[in-house]
């Protein structure tokens, strides 16, 4: 293929593809699993305490929390343990702000129809508890979750055919550790991530070309967001890095190509556009900063691992990759096959794939040099999933590429779609024995046993337990809690 069939194209007319996502999205709903646990009982306080209490005491977020989250966290008579509270007094709550903005226009939804339900004589509660606020939080995490997946559709279509790119959508759909967060534990952050980083990654990339004032700030505004979701996507911003870099240098050396020289201001309007941006980015990480200054009296307290504990001298570069404790290749190897791509594109189109891949090994550096690098409680390595719009653009290049290997388009649409359904249905297998404690939560698992599992124990229970998360959710989930807890127990955290 040569570089005129590669590079960007208009989006085509037909919106086929588009409401094919759709549709499959809508009936994914029923794997929505509305339960708040673990981290989730952190990142879902900062939504349900201000709700409810009209305050940020977490007190009940935490009474009526899993039992493994709950037990370190309170006393024998269920009160908060005077360890867990900050120099003002409220409950630590190290969790960021950003998916309880994002929920929150759904849970006023379903606070004014509980409200209204109450009126009309129902009983159910309006604690931010009860089922309504539950499946509304978990559907506003699936529907973000499927808004980054579309941006990264479209995204990817404008370089590759659209079919490379809808396969691709599909793959880290459901070949990557996305689901687990888009479904099964919605009320973590990592699919609000995805949605945040993909419409970064989308709008940074509609406006590379000419963008004005008002476009760097909605850019920042944007890039707040992501912060306010997760601080680790901070990294992303290595793609305007490399931006700055080539138009800083072209600026100095008046010399920049003919097509871009209008594109590219003068020094000055340089620094005043990127000082703006700075500036907004600011004002739109406000949510944390009060968050912040509340919980722990300072607005720069993360109370995560202080930055001087890091392994800034010794990152884990081959671990975070390829540990059997949840290493990214290892556990989704879909996402080496996009990395792979993501190279390719670098070959072809540099302004883009440069400063994606300059994205990419910021995150990836800057997970190896933090001291809970694995995730703990983690399927694969989920703090990647906040790059699923840049894997869904590699995947789909790959595709592109491979296809040309093939003597027929129809034998490698073939061969794709069988890695597709190969990739997802291993996936599903591993997800299943994760989810249900086949194999450790936390830790290195072994391989060997995820084989025989995968071949001989998953299709035995798969069916009977699909059947009881549709029906009998409930004593499925308590099922679940009650293994996690009996291998906590084995093998308890490090202090």
């Amino acid at each position: 293929m040569d570089q005129q069939d590669f590079s960007a194209s208009p989006a085509r007319n037909s919106r086929n593809s588009e409401r094919l996502l759709l549709l499959l999205f809508l009936f994914s709903l029923p794997f929505l699993n509305p339960w708040v646990r673990g981290d989730g009982v952190g990142y879902y306080a900062f939504a349900r305490a201000p709700l409810i209490e009209h305050n940020l005491d977490f007190t009940k977020d935490y009474q009526y929390a899993n039992e493994s989250f709950r037990a370190p966290r309170l006393d024998e008579n269920n009160q908060p343990r005077s360890a867990f509270r900050t120099p003002t007094g409220h409950l630590d709550n190290h969790f960021t702000v950003g998916p309880a903005i994002l929920w929150m226009p759904f849970l006023l939804l379903a606070h004014v129809g509980v409200l209204l339900a109450r009126a009309l004589g129902s009983s159910v509660a309006a604690d931010g508890f009860s089922a309504p606020y539950r499946i509304a939080m978990a559907f506003a995490t699936a529907f973000y979750g499927f808004l980054g997946l579309l941006l990264s559709f479209r995204i990817a279509r404008q370089y590759v055919q659209e079919r490379w790119a809808l396969l691709a959508t599909l793959a880290i759909w459901w070949a990557s550790s996305l689901p687990v967060y888009m479904y099964f534990n919605p009320s973590w952050s990592h699919a609000h991530s995805a949605f945040a980083v993909a419409l970064f990654v989308w709008y940074w990339h509609e406006t590379r070309t000419a963008r004005s004032l008002a476009k760097w700030l909605i850019l920042a505004l944007i890039a707040g967001l992501m912060f306010n979701v997760y601080y680790a996507n901070a990294m992303v911003l290595a793609v305007l890095a490399v931006e700055a870099f080539r138009q800083y240098r072209a600026a100095f050396r008046h010399h920049a190509a003919p097509a871009e020289s209008s594109a590219i201001p003068r020094f000055p309007e340089l620094l005043l556009r990127h000082f703006l941006f700075a500036a907004t980015l600011l004002v739109s990480l406000l949510p944390t900063f009060i968050s912040r200054y509340v919980v722990y009296g300072s607005p720069f307290e993360s109370a995560y691992i202080p930055l001087r504990e890091w392994l800034w001298s010794s990152p884990v570069f081959f671990s975070v990759l390829f540990s059997s404790n949840h290493g990214l290749f290892s556990w989704t190897p879909i996402l080496l096959l996009a990395l792979a791509g993501l190279f390719l594109f670098c070959r072809r189109e540099p302004r883009v794939g440069v400063p994606l891949l300059a994205a990419f090994f910021a995150f990836y550096f800057f997970i190896s040099c933090y001291p809970d690098w694995a995730g703990i409680s983690s399927y694969g390595n989920r703090f990647f999933v906040s790059l699923t719009s840049v894997f869904v653009l590699g995947l789909a290049v790959f595709f592109d590429r491979a296809a040309q290997l093939f003597r027929s388009p129809r034998a490698a649409r073939v061969a794709a779609l069988a890695l597709l359904a190969t990739a997802s249905l291993w996936n599903v297998g591993l997800m299943f024995q994760w989810g249900s404690h086949l194999i450790p939560a936390r830790g290195p698992v072994s391989f060997s046993e995820i084989l025989r599992n995968q071949f001989f124990v998953v299709p035995r229970h798969l069916a009977a337990d699909f059947q009881r998360y549709f029906l009998k959710r409930k004593a499925l989930m308590q099922q679940i809690e009650d293994r996690d807890n009996q291998q906590l127990k084995k093998n308890p955290p490090p202090p």
